[in-house]
């Protein structure tokens, strides 16, 4: 009987630990090409989406920089602050149908995140559809 309740706590422990994982936090970004940590990202929710902006940047000789390449609202304002993660809903373990901006180039791609762990975020932007992207890995900062 011990060893049954045993089993049952630890499943259930094991379930809630998985549900509580969350996206939102602060994340490093780390560059595909060059695999250096570039910036810090938090994601939060707002009105049941989430969202992510940048709030670190960290080359120091990046700082200052804004995005010059950006269209619409984001033209010529600073990255640092800029909300590049946007409108993405929870579906299932994966959040989706939001939108991701790269500052350096100004292009808006199609996003979806999802968590692969406590500590390791899986971030893909794409065009059309999901196949034909980028995917980037961000590690939680604790």
């Amino acid at each position: 009987m011990k060893k049954l309740f045993l089993s049952i706590s630890l499943i259930a422990l094991t379930v809630m630990s998985v549900v509580a994982q969350d996206v939102t936090g602060k994340w490093k970004t780390i560059d595909d090409e060059t695999g250096e940590a570039k910036s810090i990202i938090e994601i939060y929710k707002k009105d049941g989406k989430v969202y992510g902006k940048i709030v670190e940047i960290l080359d120091p000789a990046k700082q200052k920089a804004v995005c010059s390449e950006c269209t619409g609202s984001d033209k010529g304002k600073p990255i640092m602050g800029m909300v590049i993660l946007k409108g993405l809903t929870k579906d299932g373990s994966e959040y989706n149908d939001g939108t991701i901006t790269d500052p350096t180039s100004g292009k808006v791609y199609k996003s979806y995140i999802e968590l692969e762990g406590e500590n390791k975020l899986k971030v893909r932007g794409y065009i059309g559809f999901s196949l034909l992207g980028r995917t980037q890995y961000w590690q939680r900062v604790n």
